[in-house]
């Protein structure tokens, strides 16, 4: 059985509260390209890097979806929304595209094994 797709309605921040809304099916990638200042002109222009927000779905077409109705709310309701679930604006994605640590630990019969 093929394994289902993920897509992802997500808002992006700036430090000064600009908002970026967009859709992706590689949140953790897209962010790190944001981050990396490769995202579109507007992300760059305004240092919009902090992902203070995301919402999950399995059809692309109700994250398009959901993605359009977002971009229509005026920037109170947009924020309500940011601060229901995340309301001191951390940067959800914390730590994420940081050095893997991998750690050998032996078990009690002396195995090695990594975690």
């Amino acid at each position: 059985m093929a394994q289902q797709r993920t897509y992802y309605v997500y808002i992006m921040a700036s430090k000064s509260r600009v908002l970026y809304i967009g859709v992706t099916g590689f949140l953790m990638q897209r962010v790190l390209q944001h981050r990396a200042g490769e995202g579109g002109e507007f992300t760059r222009r305004y240092r919009v890097r902090r992902l203070v927000y995301f919402q999950s779905f399995h059809n692309v077409g109700d994250a398009i979806a959901r993605e359009t109705e977002l971009k229509k709310w005026r920037r109170e309701k947009k924020i309500a929304l940011i601060e229901e679930r995340n309301p001191t604006w951390e940067d959800l994605a914390e730590g994420w595209g940081g050095p893997a640590v991998m750690r050998v630990v032996r078990t009690a019969d002396s195995s090695l094994r990594s975690e």
